[in-house]
């Protein structure tokens, strides 16, 4: 907070750690700024929200209103990607606060013409004020009281009048991301798993086979798992196990062999040219590719021989292998960021994401970023995006939550979260409160996957069908990011006993699937992305208020966008098992509805409208056939 004479200004926002890092929006998207401005006696303050992009040198200006108690607010557009920067200006508005007490001595019967002079005075000489000095030449008395009654009417005019007392804010930073870093539909596949043949790898041609496919159900981004050569020593095969037969193909997440490390490409799936031409046709059916980036190396990588000091050697100068308990992968290498000089290894993590980039890929899916520091991922993405503002980074970190939000600070776009885990009422309404606080929403993007390669939540083990359709419903209306990982749309559940884990997993083995098998909820999954593109209620940052629902088995919710001011109201029913039913309380004032005021509920998910008056409704929601309602208001 930055003090100067009689005017402070203080709980700026959106601010992250006081400016030093930046809250986020997207492209075209409002920054919506909030501030309080405290000056002693009565005196009329004004202010304004100076900003520019990084590449501009001139600062741009837009107003601020004073909203109550000290409270101003006022809003600025990101027109482009890249970072904003923006302060606070206020000052003592003379002119104004000379209306406002000629109105009062008009009241009381006093001559105002000493005070008439002074005000002429301010203001004379300004070009743009002339209409304004006529009129108060002419008619002083009506003026006047048009001024005090309506500050509006003169609003345009001032920014002109002279400034007294100016004061500002310290500085503080937005970054503006593309529309597909703030609002996106993400289908995951193993690039090895989209051909005919489950005993030969899929290529990338095939890859373009699916494209079409996975665009008919509303995706936007197509996530690739790894793709590049992949280790032979340690290899695990069928589910993990350390027994390998020769056709098994290994994780991909074990990464390097003797044709390359993290910048070549498993020559299983084609070559570089290749994966240019998959990415081609995928920006041709408006889609982007996100690529998996995980830093660690399996022992067969180029780096391990290149670059021994990258890694952890014991006494008997072996590597250990990685670990995440219970879990270890015995055929990965950690790297080693606790050396004495990082810089060559830092560079050469850089130059990976630098390497695709140049390739074409403007998102990137970053495997298990909390094993790394804070330091080298606040250097490494923000120097990348100070030249590439068009990137876009996922934090892949299941891990303690403010790790999590740390890992958003340092430049990550967005975030995985504990969505899958949280099934009761009571458990999804305290987190997205959490996740929709205006502090915590300004810099951290949650994304809800419905599923991963390694978590098979218990709820679609047990729900079936109606289980997989409630969490797409629910990940697709919270947040304005969702995903699955391929094969959700055929409801696959099949899992190891007593784990989160899948029996089969496509992680250690090519897998053929019917795409449009029985049972398949494709038509659903489009549905929900269709109604998401189509309502700008979804878009925008997590707006997320929990309403009134009288049965704990249905959750009622409003999503809000700050910038176009659309809502919708949602209610699912939570419980895959049986039909409730629930009684709603609409908060009609939020949609400037007067009580008795008759108004129309148009479902956009399901179909149908009705008429209501009053805030009461009563719904019946059905698992699997009617498993919620998404309202929009009509007047």
């Amino acid at each position: 907070m930055k003090m100067k004479g009689e005017i402070w200004v203080e709980n700026v926002k959106p601010s992250v750690d006081n400016g030093k890092r930046y809250a986020k929006v997207t492209e075209g998207e409002d920054v919506t700024v909030k501030c309080d401005i405290i000056s002693h006696g009565t005196a009329r303050v004004d202010a304004a929200i100076m900003f520019r992009h990084d590449t501009e040198k001139k600062w741009r200006s837009s107003s601020l209103e004073f909203v109550d108690n000290d409270s101003w607010s006022g809003r600025f557009t990101a027109e482009k990607t890249g970072l904003y920067r923006y302060r606070i200006v206020a000052w003592h508005d003379q002119v104004s606060t000379l209306m406002a007490d000629c109105k009062k001595w008009l009241d009381a019967g006093e001559d105002i013409k000493e005070d008439l002079n002074l005000i002429k005075k301010l203001l004379n000489g300004n070009s743009n004020l002339k209409g304004f000095l006529e009129d108060l030449d002419k008619d002083p008395v009506t003026l006047i009281n048009k001024f005090v009654s309506s500050d509006n009417i003169y609003s345009n005019l001032r920014k002109f009048f002279p400034r007294l007392d100016q004061s500002e804010s310290d500085e503080y930073q937005v970054f503006s991301d593309p529309e597909y870093g703030g609002f996106a539909s993400w289908y995951e596949i193993f690039p090895r798993s989209q051909g005919s043949d489950p005993r030969i790898s899929g290529t990338f041609r095939d890859c373009i086979n699916r494209l079409d496919d996975i665009k008919e159900m509303g995706f936007d981004v197509v996530y690739l798992t790894p793709i590049h050569p992949i280790g032979i020593t340690n290899r695990v095969g069928k589910n993990g196990s350390r027994v390998v037969t020769p056709n098994d193909p290994g994780s991909p997440w074990a990464i390097g062999n003797g044709d390359g490390g993290h910048k070549s490409i498993n020559r299983d799936l084609g070559t570089m040219e290749d994966f240019e031409i998959f990415l081609t046709e995928a920006r041709k059916r408006g889609m982007e590719v996100a690529l998996d980036i995980a830093f660690q190396c399996s022992p067969d990588h180029p780096y391990v021989k290149e670059h021994p000091e990258w890694f952890r050697h014991r006494e008997d100068g072996s590597i250990r292998y990685a670990e995440n308990p219970p879990k270890k992968y015995y055929d990965i290498y950690p790297l080693n960021f606790e050396i004495p000089d990082e810089k060559d290894l830092w560079e050469e993590l850089k130059s990976i994401f630098e390497f695709w980039i140049d390739h074409g890929i403007r998102i990137f899916r970053v495997d298990n970023p909390h094993t790394k520091p804070l330091d080298f991922w606040e250097w490494c993405l923000n120097s990348i995006k100070r030249d590439h503002p068009e990137v876009v980074f996922l934090s892949e970190a299941f891990t303690r939550p403010k790790l999590m939000y740390a890992l958003s600070k340092a430049g990550f776009t967005e975030s995985y979260t504990y969505f899958t885990w949280r099934n009761y009422d009571f458990e999804i309404k305290e987190y997205f409160t959490e996740l929709s606080d205006q502090d915590l929403s300004s810099y951290f993007r949650p994304m809800l996957f419905t599923n991963t390669p390694d978590i098979l939540p218990v709820v679609l083990q047990t729900g079936g069908r109606n289980a997989f359709i409630m969490r797409a419903v629910l990940a697709g209306f919270l947040s304005p990011l969702w995903g699955i990982y391929s094969g959700y749309e055929l409801c696959e559940n099949a899992a190891i006993p007593g784990k989160e884990e899948y029996m089969n997993s496509e992680k250690y083995e090519i897998r053929k699937r019917d795409w449009f098998a029985p049972g398949n909820i494709r038509s659903i999954i489009s549905r929900i992305n269709q109604v998401r593109k189509q309502e700008s209620a979804f878009h925008g940052r997590i707006n997320v208020t929990f309403l009134i629902s009288s049965n704990p088995n249905i959750i009622f919710f409003r999503r809000l966008n700050e910038t176009t001011g659309e809502s919708a109201y949602v209610a699912v029913n939570i419980n895959p098992f049986e039909s409730h039913t629930s009684n709603l309380v609409l908060p009609i004032e939020l949609e400037n509805i007067k009580e008795g005021e008759r108004y129309q509920l148009e479902d956009i998910y399901i179909g149908g409208s009705f008429y209501l008056t009053g805030r009461n409704l009563t719904v019946s929601l059905a698992p699997g056939v009617k498993p919620a309602v998404v309202y929009k208001v009509r007047r």
